[in-house]
């Protein structure tokens, strides 16, 4: 009987990888982009290297909060809670590698990434500004990339899935 390589190390290297590279990224940010600055143009009328502190969530939700202090507390129990029920998943369904179980390494490294920003820091440290046309994205980090690619690769994942099950029942008919 051969053993099968467990992934769930690797796996947790990754989420681990995406908070070291957010933390680090924050930092350089804080150090030499002066917040609120027109930024550092990195291709013009594009993308830019900017600072600003984002107290809300994604896409600045919540952030003209009444009660700021609140909401903080509420992302990042939400933070916590998310994080500690993909890493449950994680552990449980990892040994394989697969899209799934690396979307969800890459969700935990992004959501425990900006969690530690709202337990240390208030506020999310954002810097990546990107302009698609007239149309402004609002700005957002690493672990927000790792999210959203995260979550991108669980619907891909999905749909690979799918078809892996109906080829199963089509096998049973």
């Amino acid at each position: 009987m051969s053993r099968l390589r467990d992934w769930r190390p690797m796996l947790l290297l990754i989420s681990l990888a995406v908070i070291v590279i957010d933390r680090a990224s924050k930092i350089w940010v804080s150090k030499n982009v002066v917040e609120g600055s027109g930024g550092i143009t990195i291709i013009p009328h594009v993308f830019n290297i900017t600072h600003v502190q984002n107290p809300g969530a994604g896409f600045s939700m919540f952030s003209d909060s009444m009660h700021p202090d609140r909401t903080r507390w509420m992302l990042v129990a939400f933070s916590i809670i998310a994080g500690l029920v993909v890493l449950g998943i994680l552990l449980r369904i990892g040994r394989r590698l697969t899209l799934t179980t690396l979307a969800l390494a890459l969700i935990l490294g992004g959501a425990l990434g900006n969690a530690w920003d709202r337990i240390f820091s208030s506020t999310v440290t954002d810097f990546l500004e990107v302009f698609i046309y007239h149309y402004h994205w609002p700005d957002f980090n690493v672990a927000d990339s790792a999210i959203v690619v995260g979550g991108i690769l669980l619907v891909l994942g999905s749909f690979k899935d799918d078809d892996r099950a109906q080829g199963s029942e089509r096998r049973a008919l």
